[in-house]
């Protein structure tokens, strides 16, 4: 118990710290300032009973492990969410209530739970994407919004000056980014740890800069507006269909509902994300899956097994960079403007936060820790002025006390029991 005692209390005061800081806490207006107000007594108690459940459980938590493997019947550990990707059969189960649930999801919430959902697809699937560069392969991306914005304003531009739609947009957009990603790749063949992270980074800020100056094309930093809405199968979900189209509503004869259109978004992004999940998952049990394993834990051993590291390096920045068009032109369709603010160096170090935060190379632990990075935020928006300290220091505890992630990645293994 002595040796919990300390673990406890720290968990309790990481409790209280930062519960306080999201519940206790009220930001009010006074004049031209700010001033900073507490919460309720039953907010308090809240938190109280909150920090000594946590710092009870870790004390005990000996106890109760030694408890349940006393319960005949019940396995000798406690099951873990990671046991899921142990077990084939419950592994695919699993996924199908995941699925289900999401696909269930925009019809019982609101509009506004549905909207911060749609956010929460295009994260994952820009973590997923990122993973591909830096937890598989171990290539460290701090450029990895570049890709982003390639995505977005090719299907701007596309729509702008050509007049395409959603759907040929979204395929050229992930080309142009495929074609970027590999042009980066050449640069930074030769080039790993600090000094891959600063071409990176610099790269991901050549492209906005260039989009801010580039007014002639991208109209600078005023942005691109009436970027159109995708469209199902030609069905229109305004309330007037322009020349020569059709309305979803007049198609099916329903009146006209607005919720209609952030449905549609929201399942045409959760689609995305199965898409790419299928893809990873494929290219995971190919042999190039392999090779970025091998490349991300030494690329010198991954020579000596006739491993080629320059092709597989272009190969993990050309497909994660093709996921990240596919969010971008994504985001450009359901925001209906775009510029170039939306694409700054936070965005890449959210992204890169997810990927670590999750679990390098999981993509159960990136979908995990794109929905924490994408809710939390949105919960402790009334404390716009903290959410970055917030942010740091739950990286900061994370690399303490769980360096490996939420959900590490485990590969399918055998082993003998004796």
């Amino acid at each position: 118990m002595r040796a919990n005692l300390k673990p406890a209390i720290i968990s309790a005061v990481v409790v209280v710290v930062l519960t306080g800081l999201l519940m206790g806490v009220r930001l009010g207006q006074s004049g031209t300032g700010l001033t900073v107000t507490g919460a309720g007594a039953d907010v308090w108690w809240k938190i109280a009973a909150a920090a000594a459940f946590m710092f009870f459980f870790n004390l005990f938590r000996d106890h109760l492990t030694r408890a349940w493997q006393a319960v005949p019947g019940l396995p000798k550990t406690p099951p873990k969410l990671s046991d899921i990707r142990d077990k084939p059969v419950v592994q695919r189960l699993f996924w199908c209530f995941l699925i289900a649930a999401a696909l269930i999801w925009p019809f019982f919430a609101n509009r506004g739970g549905i909207d911060l959902a749609t956010l929460v697809l295009i994260y994952i699937m820009l973590g997923l994407g990122l993973n591909i560069v830096v937890g598989l392969a171990g290539l460290l991306d701090l450029g990895y919004v570049g890709f982003y914005a390639v995505g977005a304003y090719t299907y701007a531009l596309l729509a702008m000056y050509f007049g395409l739609g959603f759907w040929t947009g979204l395929l050229v957009a992930g080309a142009m980014a495929a074609l970027f990603g590999f042009l980066l790749g050449f640069p930074v063949l030769r080039l790993r740890g600090d000094y891959l992270a600063i071409v990176t980074l610099g790269f991901g800020e050549i492209i906005r800069i260039l989009l801010n100056n580039m007014t002639w094309l991208t109209n600078g930093p005023n942005g691109i507006g009436g970027i159109p809405k995708p469209t199902f199968f030609g069905l229109e979900f305004s309330r007037r269909a322009s020349e020569g189209m059709q309305t979803f509503h007049e198609f099916f004869g329903i009146d006209f509902n607005s919720n209609h259109r952030v449905i549609f978004l929201y399942l045409l992004a959760l689609l995305l994300v199965l898409f790419t999940l299928f893809v990873i998952n494929r290219l995971l049990r190919m042999p190039i899956g392999r090779a970025w394993e091998a490349l991300r834990e030494d690329e010198i051993a991954c020579r000596s097994l006739g491993i080629n590291p320059t092709s597989i390096k272009l190969n993990a920045f050309t497909i994660g960079a093709t996921f990240a068009g596919f969010a971008g032109c994504f985001f450009a369709a359901r925001q209906g403007f775009i510029s170039p603010e939306s694409f700054t160096f936070i965005e890449s170090a959210i992204i890169l936060a997810i990927v670590v935060l999750g679990g390098m190379g999981s993509q159960l632990g990136v979908i995990l820790a794109a929905i924490i990075m994408t809710i939390l935020p949105e919960l402790a928006r009334e404390f716009n002025e903290y959410r970055m300290l917030l942010f740091g220091l739950m990286m900061v505890l994370m690399m303490i006390w769980r360096p490996q992630g939420l959900l590490p990645m485990k590969r399918p293994h055998m082993e003998l029991r004796t």
